[in-house]
């Protein structure tokens, strides 16, 4: 029986969805799996849902990440808090921390408690002690002025609470590369755009084979803190917080004001939103309703933030976001607790909506052109994977730069994951590595 260290794991630590690979000496790989309601599952969602219970004669506070945070969020059997998307709070220096029952987590403390579920789900074959851990980072981390050096510092303490403190960072485009790169039968300049939850990577690679061995040269990178949460904030903004209150009117002594937009801001955000009812905003927003000239829409906005509704919304808005890469139009729909939204869009409406997202996105893919000294028509393949790159707008981009016959994709939560492992594998894994930051 080979010794764990032979083996090399890839962690793809996501905004929506985290995958862990694990590839073996002769590079095979495959996903951690994690057995969940009869079902194998290789995608473990990126969540975690704190909540009270008694021990002893006092309290704890017990924590599930991944189905079983949702599996327990949806029971609604305890005093919960439910978090999602947090990995775009990793580079924001105005996020201290957050309070959860009667403690403090910042984001190390969220990230390993996140960790540590996928560790008790996963089974023994997950050794953070392991020589070879290679764990993917983004080109540019997510959020408002993101500090990337702030990022790396926390994912090294997180990580290294579990023992990962020799990890190895790489560029997630960079993880996707080298799972696109195993088909490769000759030499070929290869774009790798990869698509998250809360940013878009994109990475200029060459590759060659000699002697049977694969060689690869990163000739550039470039990335936004922006993907397919931007695109959800836009179907929030437009289409339901208009109907919490969004644009309306409170009193205040002889004066009529607008409610300030900074709390809708947050609510269409899907990892501010999780903080919201533990922040002073909830406070506020009653307060506001009380003088509000109708305070209906306000009061269901105050119903979606205090009856936990955010991750039901998310889903309404995702499956809206899916229907509109196949369909013209689709019909939006929302309800939870007395909360009824029901509005048609159409993908003329959503595509004008993004356009400025899609033309920022455009511009960086530009950058990682630039960056690496190649022309659009010297790009021989152009990989793409994440959920994102089936919006027919992204596709266009592509399409219009490179041409169809040029775009490929493979499974869209995987490849990074089982990439970064492999690179675990390779003659130089270190060669790979992010050393700054």
């Amino acid at each position: 029986m080979r010794n764990s260290r032979d083996f090399s794991i890839g962690v793809d630590f996501g905004t929506s969805n985290t995958v862990v690979a694990i590839a073996d000496p002769e590079s095979h790989v495959e996903a951690l799996t994690f057995e969940h309601g009869g079902e194998d599952l290789k995608v473990y969602v990126t969540a975690l849902c704190f909540w009270d219970e008694r021990h002893g004669n006092g309290l704890r506070t017990g924590v599930e990440g991944g189905p079983w945070a949702i599996e327990h969020f949806l029971e609604g059997l305890h005093a919960h808090r439910f978090i999602q998307s947090f990995k775009t709070f990793a580079a924001s220096a105005t996020f201290k921390e957050t309070r959860i029952f009667r403690e403090r987590y910042g984001f190390e403390d969220l990230l390993s408690a996140f960790l540590r579920t996928l560790m008790r789900h996963g089974g023994s074959r997950l050794d953070w002690s392991a020589p070879n851990v290679v764990i993917g980072r983004p080109v540019r981390f997510a959020g408002y002025n993101p500090d990337d050096d702030l990022a790396m510092q926390r994912y090294r303490a997180a990580f290294g609470r579990l023992g990962a403190e020799h990890a190895r960072y790489v560029y997630e485009p960079v993880g996707a590369a080298f799972f696109y790169a195993r088909q490769l039968d000759h030499d070929s300049t290869v774009l790798v755009a990869d698509f998250g939850g809360g940013t878009s990577d994109f990475s200029v690679m060459r590759f060659s084979r000699a002697n049977g061995t694969l060689r690869a040269e990163p000739l550039g990178h470039a990335g936004i803190g922006l993907a397919g949460d931007a695109f959800d904030y836009r179907i929030v903004d437009r289409v339901v917080s208009p109907r919490l209150g969004k644009g309306g009117l409170y009193r205040s002594m002889d004066k009529i004001l607008s409610i300030p937009n900074h709390y809708y801001a947050n609510f269409a955000r899907w990892n501010q939103l999780a903080m919201m009812k533990g922040s002073g905003d909830l406070k506020e927003l009653r307060e506001l309703a009380r003088v509000a000239l109708e305070p209906e829409p306000l009061e269901k906005f105050i119903d979606i933030i205090e009856y936990d509704l955010g991750f039901a919304l998310y889903r309404a808005v995702s499956s809206a976001k899916v229907a509109l890469s196949s369909q013209d139009e689709t019909e939006f729909r929302f309800q939870g607790e007395g909360v009824d939204i029901q509005a048609r869009i159409t993908r003329a409406d959503f595509e004008a909506w993004i356009a400025e997202d899609v033309g920022r996105i455009a511009g960086t893919v530009d950058e990682a052109l630039a960056k690496a000294g190649v022309r659009p028509e010297e790009v021989e393949r152009v990989f793409l994977t994440g959920g994102t790159s089936f919006v027919p707008a992204i596709r266009r981009l592509f399409v219009e730069r490179f041409g169809e016959s040029r775009l490929t994709s493979a499974d869209q939560f995987e490849s990074i994951a089982y990439g970064l492992a492999l690179i675990g594998q390779s003659e130089e894994p270190e060669r790979w590595a992010i050393t700054n930051g």
